[in-house]
């Protein structure tokens, strides 16, 4: 069973990085997102199991599933 992410409100951690989203000095790691799946989840910080294909990208969160982009 695969539940997906779609608040956005509850994002505490930066996708990219896994620092703490409200401290600023994360432009570049919003550049990168334009070409590049999360690598850790913004709710809990931990590290997400990502696969890239040609249409698309998954990246799932062993504790709040899966996000597709």
């Amino acid at each position: 069973m695969t539940k997906l992410v779609e608040t956005v409100s509850a994002r505490r951690w930066c996708d990219r990085c896994g620092e703490d989203a409200a401290v600023g000095g994360h432009e570049p790691c919003a550049a990168a997102r334009a070409l590049e799946p999360p690598r850790y989840c913004a709710h809990c910080r931990r590290r997400m199991k990502v696969q890239v294909l040609p249409v698309g990208w998954s990246a799932v969160c062993v504790e709040h599933g899966e996000t597709r982009g």
